[in-house]
Parts: C-alpha cells; sequence; structure tokens
C-alpha cells in the first residue's frame, strides 16, 4: 500500500549508520495527520486523499481559517489546521476521514520523494542564478559579471526565449527523489532522511513513496 504523510522541516544533522558510516540527515517532523475528504473516482475523476497538518488552536481559528475552509474542516468532523493538501494513492480504500496518519507507517530504509518549495533568493544575476562564469577581471573588460551576448545584431535582431539573464529566483516546488529513511521516531513523530529536502526550516514538506524506485 502506497504511503504519504505531510511534515515540516525540523533542520539537518547527522547519524551514525550500523556499519559506521556518518551521513548527513534531515530531521522531519511527520505528522499526525488527519483524513479530511476521500475523492473517488465515481465521484470526483480520480482517486486521492486529502490530509491536513498543524492543527490550528481554537482561539486562532476565526482569524486564520476562512468560512469555506472552516464549513469544509466541519463536514469532516476534523479540526482546523493550517496546512491542507492531496494525494494521488493507489488504494484509498483502507483509509477512512477522521483517521489519523503518522509516521509509524514508514521503517527505516524506505525510499521516499520529499516535496517542497525551495527557499526563496530574491532577484539575482546570472552568476548566482545560473552558474555562469564572470568576464575577466581587469580595469579594460567593463564587463565582469553581464549577462553575456544576447545575439546577433541583424539576425535574427532578437533575443532568443529562455535566454539566462537576471530575475527571481528561488521559491519553486521542487522534488526530491529516492531518499533513503535513516530512522523512525514515532512517539516524537519525527523522521530522519539521508540528504538534504527542499526549503528553509519550518518549511511544509510531502513526504510519500518513492515513485522510480
Amino acid at each position: 500500500m502506497k504511503k504519504a504523510i505531510l511534515g515540516k522541516k525540523l533542520g539537518m544533522t547527522q547519524q551514525f549508520l550500523p556499519d559506521g558510516r556518518l551521513v548527513p540527515v534531515t530531521v522531519v517532523q511527520a505528522g499526525p495527520c488527519t483524513v479530511v475528504q476521500k475523492k473517488t473516482q465515481e465521484k470526483d475523476g480520480y482517486d486521492a486523499l486529502q490530509l491536513c497538518f498543524d492543527q490550528v488552536p481554537e482561539h486562532r481559528v476565526k482569524k486564520l481559517v476562512t468560512k469555506p475552509e472552516a464549513g469544509h474542516f466541519n463536514k469532516a468532523g476534523v479540526a482546523p489546521a493550517r496546512h491542507l493538501r492531496e494525494f494521488r494513492l493507489d488504494d484509498i480504500q483502507p483509509y477512512e476521514v477522521g483517521q489519523t496518519l503518522s509516521c509509524a507507517q514508514f521503517a527505516p530504509g524506505d525510499l521516499v520523494d520529499v516535496t517542497g518549495t525551495s527557499k526563496g533568493h530574491g532577484f539575482t544575476g546570472v552568476i548566482y542564478r545560473w552558474n555562469q562564469s564572470r568576464g575577466p577581471m581587469a580595469h579594460g573588460s567593463k564587463y565582469h559579471r553581464g549577462v553575456g551576448s544576447m545575439g546577433a545584431n541583424s539576425d535574427p535582431s532578437r533575443v532568443f526565449k529562455n535566454k539566462h539573464m537576471s530575475g527571481q529566483y528561488g521559491v519553486e516546488r521542487v522534488t526530491v527523489q529516492n531518499l533513503e529513511i535513516i530512522a523512525v521516531d514515532p512517539e516524537r513523530n519525527l523522521l530522519l532522511i539521508k540528504g538534504a529536502v527542499p526549503g528553509p526550516k519550518k518549511g511544509l514538506l510531502m513526504v510519500r513513496d518513492a515513485c522510480k524506485a
């Protein structure tokens, strides 16, 4: 059965493996998540599971949750949460609305895909954004960190699309595939995932079974 959960990135540390190797790991607070809705092929045209994460305190519900969202949670009999995401799974029959999912469904050695929003770097130049090389740094060059040649003059008399240029860098949906789970701590709702995952600390993450494993 396919597994999926929502989580929050807490930071990075390192872990010793049984064979003595030292590997970098990302600590993820995974769950608990509650099933808010089951979408079926007959009713919605596809099978999916809607999960919520990070419950909102009662005294903050009116401030943080809109009326349509509150009605959606009330219909499911679930307390309002900050995050609501869908996962398309092959088989959603074992799940029920109101059921709580935890990180205990994963095990060390599992391969997962982790999706998050990358860190924002603002408006950056081509060297930082696209890893281009700089020009000569001599005084006579007068062209050090520029974008480079923009194209011919008379033909085609334009800049081709997809030319690497300055612009907004980061804040994109990024998925890192085939990351190994090193350890699971169900008591503290923690997953230790080998390597780095997208996003800043406290960023929302979607963890699911690897699709290419």
